[in-house]
């Protein structure tokens, strides 16, 4: 393949799963947006590498749900996400932190499901490490942004029903290991 055939599919990739405006992939946008952020790996490990994984901690009502998940901290990862994966298992998913990746603080966010094949719940964590707004069972492959409605510093992405199916709400806490406070 040719450098500027790979060149511009790495453009278009990045492009669709953006951090900017419609998911976490598009820098440019105040308020970016992520599309059901959706990674092949989400880690940046390539083919044949295992995604370094962690674990996270949610504190709901009823118990602690734990939760191992791809870590995305950086902007193409975040750009990609969940996309094009149709392997999400229950107690899988992605976290997305920091968030932005640039270290600027909370910001709102917008998420989308542009190239994400799977229905999601998206979970809008504030810098207190708090839920701020669960979307549950995002539309696959829409590309309507899904706002977080406040400033966030990091998302998590799960399998579509499961905060429902846990007991998850807006105001239980979120843990996993490096996580501020």
């Amino acid at each position: 393949m040719s450098k500027t055939v790979f060149a511009a599919l790495l453009a278009l990739g990045l492009c669709a799963c953006s951090n900017g405006d419609a998911r976490a992939g598009d820098a440019a946008a105040p308020d970016a947006t992520v599309a059901g952020t959706a990674t092949g790996t989400g880690t940046g490990a390539g083919p044949g590498q295992a995604a370094a994984t962690l674990a996270v901690t949610i504190h709901s009502a009823n118990g602690a749900h734990v939760f191992t998940v791809e870590s995305a901290k950086t902007e193409a990862e975040q750009a990609r996400g969940l996309m094009y994966r149709t392997d999400l298992k229950p107690n899988r998913g992605m976290l997305f932190w920091p968030y932005p990746t640039d270290g600027s603080g909370p910001r709102e966010a917008n998420f989308w499901m542009k190239n994400t094949p799977s229905p999601l719940d998206i979970i809008y964590i504030r810098a207190d490490r708090t839920i701020a707004r669960i979307a549950e069972n995002t539309i696959p492959f829409s590309e309507t942004p899904i706002p977080s409605g406040e400033p966030v510093g990091a998302v998590l992405e799960i399998m579509g029903g499961r905060a429902g199916e846990l007991g998850i709400a807006e105001g239980d806490r979120v843990e996993w290991p490096g996580a501020p406070g």
